[in-house]
């Protein structure tokens, strides 16, 4: 897991030129459900090899916030290795459950 602070869309471009899934975590310290999501992602990048967790404070980075519309915490962004979103989620998602949505 990678924890961002600033220059999320160098980091993300250097994700996809490895040819990897990128996953986007919007987070607050404060938030419980957030730690939950959290743990399930680093679950996910101890078992998939193919994969960028990108984890951003939301306190920290509000233009992000605002460019990718999120609104509330959790909120995971997973996109594909062609740059297309294809799954939003603002709760809490199990790793099996997401591992399910990347095989599809």
């Amino acid at each position: 897991m990678i924890e961002i602070n600033g220059n999320l869309f160098k980091k993300m471009k250097k994700e996809f030129k490895k040819e990897r899934i990128v996953i986007l975590q919007f987070k607050s310290d404060f938030c419980e459900p957030c730690n939950a999501l959290e743990m399930e992602l680093e679950e996910l990048d101890d078992l998939r090899d193919d994969v960028s967790i990108l984890s951003i404070d939301c306190a920290e980075n509000a233009d992000e916030l605002e460019q990718f519309n999120v609104y509330q915490t959790p909120t995971m962004i997973i996109f594909n290795k062609q740059k297309e979103i294809i799954y939003r989620s603002e709760s809490i998602i199990l790793c099996q459950d997401i591992i399910d949505i990347l095989d599809r």
